[in-house]
């Protein structure tokens, strides 16, 4: 692992040479010159167009709009990873943070590398615990989060789920394997073993659940196989910390701050304790207040990542009040961000998402308007357009508005339904093909996004997910 992060501390200071100046009195001159600059990038994890689509009508009916909607410059972005047609989440966030095309569950590495021993097809991980081989299989690539590092900004990583989950780590970490999530969380401790030099002094704002992977084994619940307390390190080398709610409120309005909020993922939004866990809007907010002093600007990564569990589970209302949450989030961020930097001249904020999942709207529905106490809306059995009456199968059997190309509920003989029933934040919409609980798949279908500020008219048409990269770094300056 050091002589990987030796190789990426190299190409960030060729990077740092090549873009230098001869008079560094004049280029110190024009640094302070620079207005600072911002990058806000938000992924709804599992955030295909369907679920955006019931979410729009989930929240606000079929002509409203969400915050996500608004955005001036919308793009398509391709989502396949560079060994499958349908990728998950640790290549495709990759892609974004460093342009490289990757395998399938690795984290911020270069093209070659693998997750598995090719020769067995076995996975290099058994637990949470790197037994990635040090040679041989692929080196680090940098990332957006790094490049703003050695640019002098501050940076924050907020998410729902663990932070050593793939979506944030990819930002932070480099792996040939996501499930190493013990060995991810090290790279997080500045001047710890396995510490990620590249992040130099560290992530400013660290914001999620997870941990159980911070505490050392002697914990229960810990994840951890060594006796390494990772909170009593970051406190060491400078962080606040928060455990919770109450906590969280009492942060230091300057320096360094952790919050790890649950042992594992954070609650979906629909089953969220506000006094124990704060929001994703509020982890936003305040990330954006500890970090928007810094001079040269900010780079801060918003991941709503529990979209893609309850799309995995098929409990469609987890997931579409978790993509409200995640809009909410994007919402509060732009109304801040205006304040701050009004009319965005030095600000870009980026929305998307980094797969698919298999989730359908059913044809051909009555406009359902918003979900009400009084009304499933987008949640209920599918009614006719032309006479309201509530759709049958070919046995006669009502059926749902959304549906799922595979999962858990998979019905021998389909039976009746009530719209009550269907509606509830439990209820596991139908599939088309049967799998294990839980075990819903990604989809390959191309995903929005979207964007505002600086820069954002460079997102347009069809693009790639390893261009994105390209186009943040140049907005940014980085």
């Amino acid at each position: 692992m050091k002589r990987w992060f030796a190789l990426s501390l190299v190409s960030l200071a060729v990077l740092g040479a090549c873009g230098g100046s001869n008079n560094s009195s004049n280029a110190a001159s024009s640094a302070a010159a620079q207005p600072p600059k911002n990058v806000l990038f938000f992924l709804g994890d599992g955030m295909g167009m369907t679920t955006m689509t019931a979410a729009r009508i989930y929240k606000v009916g079929e002509t409203g709009e969400l915050t996500m909607d608004t955005l001036p410059e919308t793009a398509f972005i391709k989502t396949f990873s560079a060994n499958s047609q349908v990728t998950d989440s640790a290549p495709s966030m990759s892609a974004f943070m460093t342009g490289v095309k990757m395998n399938n569950e690795v984290l911020s590495m270069s093209a070659e590398t693998s997750a598995f021993d090719l020769a067995t097809t076995k996975d290099y991980f058994a637990g949470a615990d790197s037994t990635c081989p040090v040679s041989g299989n692929g080196k680090p690539v940098t990332t957006l989060l790094e490049l703003a590092k050695t640019a002098g900004r501050a940076t924050g990583v907020v998410t729902t789920t663990r932070i050593t989950h793939a979506t944030p780590a990819a930002t932070y970490a480099h792996l040939c394997h996501r499930d190493g999530e013990n060995t991810i969380a090290a790279q997080l401790v500045p001047g710890g073993t396995g510490f990620n030099p590249a992040l130099l002094d560290g992530v400013d704002v660290v914001f999620g659940g997870g941990v159980r992977h911070f505490l050392p084994k002697e914990t229960t619940g810990s994840s951890r196989t060594d006796s390494r307390d990772l909170v009593a390190e970051m406190k060491k080398a400078n962080y606040s910390y928060a455990a919770n709610r109450g906590e969280f409120d009492k942060l230091p309005a300057t320096g360094k701050l952790l919050g790890l909020f649950t042992s594992s993922h954070m609650a979906y939004d629909i089953d969220r304790d506000g006094a124990k866990e704060p929001s994703l809007a509020e982890m936003t907010g305040r990330t954006i207040d500890q970090l928007k002093n810094n001079p040269k600007g900010m780079f801060m990564m918003v991941e709503g990542g529990r979209i893609d569990h309850a799309l995995h589970e098929t409990t469609a209302r987890k997931a579409l009040q978790d993509t409200v949450a995640f809009d909410d989030a994007i919402k509060l961020a732009i109304d801040k961000m205006k304040l701050i930097d009004p009319g965005l001249k030095n600000t870009l904020i980026v929305v998307t998402a980094d797969h698919d999942h298999t989730l359908v709207l059913n044809g051909y529905a009555a406009l359902t308007g918003k979900t009400t106490d009084a009304s499933p809306g987008v949640l209920g059995l599918l009614r006719n357009y032309f006479d309201g009456a509530i759709a049958l199968d070919k046995d006669k059997n009502p059926f749902t508005i959304i549906g799922f190309g595979n999962g858990e509920n998979r019905p021998a003989t389909r039976g009746a339904l009530l719209d009550a029933q269907v509606a509830d934040k439990n209820y596991h919409q139908e599939a088309a093909i049967p799998t294990a609980a839980g075990s819903e798949t990604h989809g390959g279908a191309d995903v929005f996004l979207g964007a505002i500020g600086a820069g954002a008219e460079s997102f347009a048409g069809v693009m790639d997910n390893t261009a994105v990269f390209g186009l943040i770094r140049k907005a940014a300056g980085l």
